[in-house]
């Protein structure tokens, strides 16, 4: 599907994270004004669906509905093999209500070192999804980037579980990467680029 957005165009971006916002408009290649829903004062819905793209959805037509813009949303974490997917969906409540995300990665190692398991293999996934305020089909993707996990974390870039995950093929953790270097390669980058085929291809 080929859906025409003009340049210019004001996009909710439905996360009171300021981080994620910014990469969000970034890797839309600044074609757009995206205005954080937080900074809108808009209120954060329950994320009561089960998987990732059922959550940006629940997230974009939320943010749709009350601000009457079309609405960007992602929903996007790290599953841990040796924890059995976790935190998965879960990955932002694992931070506490402060987003503490120091506090969630000392969580994970904890968790991977009670799990007794020698597999540090790991993957973060994002789904985005895109509603229109008026309702009608929304626009879903899903990418994922694999990788390992290393203790204690490096690097003060990116935001979230970036400083303990090291994608594959490389010797850096998120954390640690030029941004430009993550975009290029990141889950929410794979996910971007088959969004964008979506809306302009």
């Amino acid at each position: 599907m080929s859906l025409t957005l003009s340049p210019g165009l004001k996009i909710v971006a439905a996360t009171h994270n300021p981080g994620k916002a910014r990469e969000l408009a970034a890797l839309l290649d600044g074609r757009f004004e995206v205005l954080a829903a937080g900074a809108l004062g808009l209120p954060e819905p329950d994320e009561t669906e089960s998987t990732f793209v059922g959550n940006a959805l629940l997230k974009a037509r939320h943010a749709a509905e009350l601000s009457g813009q079309i609405a960007l949303a992602d929903d996007s974490g790290l599953s841990v093999t040796a924890l059995d997917g976790s935190p998965g969906i879960y990955s932002a409540r694992w931070a506490g209500p402060d987003k503490d995300f120091t506090e969630a990665m000392a969580k994970v190692a904890e968790r991977v070192e009670e799990s007794g398991s020698d597999d540090r293999t790991a993957w973060f996934t994002c789904a985005l999804a895109v509603a229109w305020p008026k309702g009608g089909p929304a626009v879903v993707v899903q990418g994922e980037v694999h990788g390992t996990l290393t203790f204690p974390p490096r690097g003060d870039r990116g935001f979230g579980y970036d400083p303990i995950f090291v994608p594959t093929g490389f010797d850096q953790t998120f954390g640690e990467m030029e941004p430009a270097a993550k975009d290029a390669m990141s889950h929410r980058a794979q996910a971007f680029e088959k969004l964008k085929a979506a809306l302009f291809g």
